[in-house]
């Protein structure tokens, strides 16, 4: 991508008198001193906005080509055949480059930038100064886990991401085939380096990922059975293309020979790492164990949801939440005539066989047809409570089967920037008992119209914020968007079954004992038991959600407390903002306030929104 060439002074001003010759040659109007001071105060900030913009452009850029990855995924093939440099040599390139960054961007003189500018500075300023802090807490994760993680990154990556619509994609393909084995030795270094430290993950965590790595080479070219997922998707992208059959032959062979040859044997030596690396883990599950690990715990919750809360505020929100929504789902049971208590309730919910699809291809097929509907209706009804729309499609797919029984119940792919890739709503349907109908109407709006979709790719389509707003983001703006989405369509009508309500209100109730659980267990020092006891104890879930969130938990330290935070500053934000500006609230203009500017920390959103009520 070419960037724009900053123009030199003496361009600048031939431009000026070509365009402006009254002014050049001496006959322009008279102007008075304080006009004129305005003039050239207007001038100082054009300029230096204009400068700070470039500059935001140029290190974006920098980010971008210093990552393959991330090339790929804005659809820029410049080291397309490239996987990204992981490991302590690439984390001390990163914090060089984001010191070097800022001392850049501390040049720019923030007083002289206009509203917009200034907004964009002052957020790249703490993106960077918190990335420079948190180095400190490089080792403070696990690169493999049953979440996410350099094993089924690969694939999922070149299934997804990497598109062929050419011979030279194809070989680009073939060589991020044969970089896979560099690749998982650099992930290897990782853990390693990690658990150098006293950091590997919990002992549950390794079977899942051996088990992830082992289905990634199973099936054809690497055993007997149908396809694997990475061969069927090249045969898939090749048959597509419009080559002699010779040539296609050809690019299946030497993709054929860097699986067999170079992709196996890299997981087979991953999976035998994983063997020794298992023996030195322990069944101890939060974050208190590590060095530091309070202080870490502490920075995550603040980054996550960029707040103060500490863990002991949220901890005790998310007991307040729980009993809120507990009453509100008694309302409901009341409503269709349901005898019993809550917890009869529960098992009503979660055992009858009315409120699931079938565990067969035909009922997993209707699952995603119906969660297209819900969010093809919804679609159509945009305009009531919406000014802007994103122009990016979204289809619905199912989990792939080689990822699906450790991956979480539902998430979201962003499309590519050039359009040639729609968003993708995952619904997880390895256990349908996990994806009750009843949930499936509050899921597709979260994870499509109007939640992820509606937010990241309008995100994505702005034109006038810089790229790393545009594709930045902050978690607890994100997910509290999403969980809002899923509260936004009650207010319009829709839920008009009360399951379906009490399925949105399960929803949410899973979010708000997410704040107990995941504080429960990082900073109280809960097990693993006792996370997996509380979900099960106070929603109508499956257990098997409430293993797989709790063991979420423990992988990703503070993330799952962004929903609720995030959703009830949105609303905490929506009445201020009613309560001061009367009858001139609009929602729509409401909607695009929190759309327009791309994710927001959340103390800077309420800054917008209110300056944004108080100006009416």
């Amino acid at each position: 991508m070419a960037l724009t060439t900053k123009r030199s002074l003496t361009a600048l001003a031939l431009s000026f008198i070509l365009t402006h010759p009254a002014q050049a040659n001496g006959n322009a109007p008279v102007l008075n001193s304080s006009t004129a001071v305005a003039t050239v105060k207007q001038d100082a900030t054009e300029q230096e906005s204009a400068k700070a913009n470039q500059l935001f452009e140029t290190l974006f850029m920098e980010n971008v080509m210093a990552s393959p990855r991330m090339q790929t995924q804005l659809g820029i093939k410049v080291d397309y055949d490239k996987w990204d440099d992981i490991g302590k040599a690439a984390d001390e390139a990163e914090l060089e480059r984001n010191k070097e960054q800022l001392s850049r961007l501390q040049q720019i003189d923030p007083k002289q930038l206009d509203p917009q500018t200034q907004l964009s500075y002052d957020l790249l300023l703490q993106a960077l100064n918190d990335s420079i802090d948190d180095y400190q807490w490089r080792l403070y994760s696990y690169p493999v886990n049953q979440m996410y993680g350099g094993h089924s990154m690969i694939p999922s990556f070149l299934i997804n991401q990497h598109q062929i619509a050419n011979i030279d994609d194809a070989k680009a393909y073939i060589s991020r085939l044969n970089g896979v084995p560099k690749y998982l030795k650099q992930l290897q270094g990782a853990l390693e380096e990690r658990a150098q430290a006293g950091i590997i993950a919990p002992k549950f965590v390794f079977a899942y990922v051996k088990s992830d790595s082992r289905n990634i080479i199973h099936g054809a070219p690497f055993t007997a059975e149908q396809d694997s997922a990475i061969w069927a998707d090249f045969k898939r992208k090749i048959e597509q293309l419009k080559l002699d059959s010779s040539e296609k032959d050809a690019l299946l062979a030497q993709a054929k020979q860097a699986l067999t040859s170079q992709v196996k044997p890299a997981y087979d030596g991953l999976i035998s790492y994983l063997d020794t690396l298992e023996q030195r883990a322990d069944t101890r599950d939060g974050v208190w164990k590590f060095k530091e690990g309070e202080t870490f715990y502490n920075n995550a919750l603040e980054r996550t949801t960029t707040t103060k809360m500490s863990a002991d505020e949220i901890h005790q929100l998310g007991l307040n939440e729980v009993a809120r929504i507990h009453q509100e789902m008694r309302a409901i049971m009341d409503k269709v005539g349901f005898k019993g208590d809550l917890q009869a309730f529960f098992k009503f919910m979660r055992e009858d066989k009315q409120f699931y699809y079938p565990s067969t291809e035909t009922g997993k097929n209707q699952y995603l047809l119906d969660a297209k509907a819900l969010i093809n209706t919804m679609s159509s009804r945009l305009d009531e409570v919406f000014n802007v729309k994103p122009e990016a499609g979204i289809v619905v797919k199912a989990v792939e089967p080689f990822r699906e029984k450790s991956a979480g119940k539902a998430f979201y792919n962003a499309p590519s920037p050039d359009g040639s890739r729609p968003g993708i709503y995952y619904a997880n349907l390895y256990d349908m008992e996990a994806m009750p109908k009843y949930q499936m109407e509050a899921l597709a709006y979260h994870e499509g119209i109007p939640g992820h979709h509606m937010q990241i790719a309008i995100a994505q389509e702005l034109k006038d914020i810089p790229k790393f707003r545009r594709f930045g983001g902050y978690t607890a703006y994100i997910e509290g968007w999403g969980l809002y989405s899923e509260y936004l369509p009650k207010e319009m009508g829709l839920y008009e079954d009360p399951y379906a309500d009490f399925g949105r209100l399960a929803m949410e109730l899973w979010r708000s004992c997410r704040l107990v659980v995941d504080t429960g267990i990082h900073a109280k020092k809960w097990t693993r038991e006792q996370g997996i006891e509380y979900y099960v104890n106070n929603t109508p879930n499956a257990k098997s959600d409430a293993i797989k969130m709790v063991e979420r938990h423990i992988v990703m330290p503070s993330q799952a407390t962004a929903y609720k935070v995030g959703m009830l500053k949105i609303l905490q934000l929506r009445q201020q903002a009613q309560s001061i500006m009367g009858d001139k609230f609009d929602l729509g203009e409401f909607h695009t306030l929190l759309l327009k500017n791309g994710p927001l920390p959340l103390n800077t959103l309420e800054e917008q929104i209110l300056t944004w009520a108080n100006q009416a």
